[in-house]
C-alpha cells in the first residue's frame, strides 16, 4: 500500500513542491522589480521637484530687489512654492498624500509661472530639448 501511496501522491507533491518554488522566486523577482520601480520613479519626482525647488529660488532672488506691488505679490506666491517643497516629505514613501501634495505643488508651480508670464513646461524650441513632467 506504501508504493501505490508514493505513486498516487506524487502529483499533488511535485505540484506543492512546484508551487512553493514559483512562489518564492515570484517574490524575489518582484522585489527587485518594485525597487527598480520604486527608484525610478522616485528619482523622476526628485528631479521634478528639485527643478521647481531651483527655479523659484533663482526667482526668488531676481525679484527681491523689485519694489513693485506685483513684484511682492509673485515673491509671495514663490515664497508659498518654496515652503510647499520644504514641507515635501521626501524621505516617506508611505505618505498618504504624496501624490496629492506632489499635484499641489505642481499647481503652485503652474500659478507661479502664469504670474511671471513663462511657458511652465518650458519648451525650448524643439521636442527633444524641453524639460516636461
Amino acid at each position: 500500500a506504501d508504493l501505490f501511496d508514493g505513486i498516487v501522491m506524487a502529483e499533488q507533491r511535485f505540484h506543492g513542491e512546484g508551487y512553493q518554488e514559483g512562489l518564492a522566486e515570484g517574490s524575489h523577482a518582484g522585489m527587485a522589480e518594485g525597487r527598480r520601480h520604486g527608484a525610478l520613479h522616485g528619482a523622476r519626482m526628485g528631479s521634478e521637484i528639485g527643478c521647481y525647488l531651483g527655479f523659484a529660488l533663482t526667482w526668488h532672488c531676481l525679484l527681491q530687489k523689485c519694489t513693485d506691488p506685483k513684484s511682492s505679490k509673485k515673491l509671495r506666491a514663490l515664497d508659498s512654492l518654496i515652503a510647499m517643497i520644504q514641507k515635501f516629505p521626501y524621505e516617506d514613501p508611505t505618505y498618504d498624500k504624496l501624490q496629492e501634495d506632489l499635484e499641489k505643488i505642481r499647481g503652485k508651480f503652474k500659478q507661479v509661472c502664469s504670474m511671471l508670464n513663462i511657458q511652465s513646461d518650458f519648451r525650448l524650441g524643439n521636442e527633444r530639448s524641453s524639460l516636461t513632467f
